[in-house]
């Protein structure tokens, strides 16, 4: 920001409006930033491919990232600063860990309570109204105005079955795999393996409950859903 101002103050001294100014500055920095600048959506497979025309490094998760710390030239970038001496990197970079593992821990039991204790027994519930309807459909219509009235109600049934036993089965493994990685005593083996045991867990079950969500009456769904967060006030 200093340097920004005295680029300038200096043009500002040559008889430079302030605006112009500003502008000309502006301007020499969005040129000089091309290299490192990405104006796409970089979560998209474009700056993947972006990233690796660059020469730039592109790391997708957190326990890879913190070990680029260690890296010689980012280590002595950091010693020769006096940002921080040998053991403050060391220290630092293991809290970084704990700090990974930990928010994975609480967001996996978190899921796990809310899928087995609030979704499922919805799903249940609704399952079983849906039930119960057939079975009045069956006995009020004949056999064609039955399986003209009745499929969709089944097929949403069979969906419902679908979605709550993966969920169960995905939360059974879950915690299973998150019971692997606490065994692992190395701060940095444990981050890994939370992150490709336990983390993609959390992903696969959202994505079943996220399609409950969408099927179960919104008056029985425990939680404010989507467009509620979105477009309620």
């Amino acid at each position: 920001m200093q340097k920004f101002q005295v680029a300038v103050d200096a043009l500002i001294d040559k008889s430079v409006k302030k605006d112009e100014a500003i502008f000309q500055v502006l301007k020499d920095l969005i040129i000089q930033s091309k290299p490192i600048r990405f104006n796409g959506d970089g979560y998209s497979e474009d700056w993947v491919k972006e990233a690796a025309k660059r020469g730039l490094t592109n790391i997708k998760n957190v326990p890879d990232s913190l070990e680029a710390y260690n890296r010689p030239e980012f280590k002595n970038l950091l010693l020769k600063l006096e940002i921080f001496n040998e053991s403050e990197i060391h220290g630092s970079v293991e809290v970084e860990y704990e700090k990974f593992i930990m928010k994975i821990q609480i967001e996996s039991r978190v899921l796990a309570d809310m899928a087995l204790n609030h979704i499922v027994p919805i799903a249940i519930e609704y399952q079983t109204m849906l039930l119960e309807n057939v079975k009045n459909m069956k006995e009020v219509f004949t056999a064609e105005e039955f399986k003209e009235f009745a499929t969709n109600r089944i097929d949403l049934i069979k969906e419902i079955g679908m979605h709550i036993s993966a969920i169960k089965t995905l939360r059974k493994e879950m915690i299973e795999a998150r019971k692997s990685a606490n065994v692992i005593i190395d701060a940095v083996g444990k981050a890994k393996a939370y992150d490709t045991l336990v983390k993609p867990y959390l992903e696969e079950i959202r994505e079943h409950i996220d399609k409950l969500e969408l099927i179960v009456d919104d008056e029985k769904w425990p939680l404010p859903k989507y467009r509620e967060l979105l477009f309620t006030r």
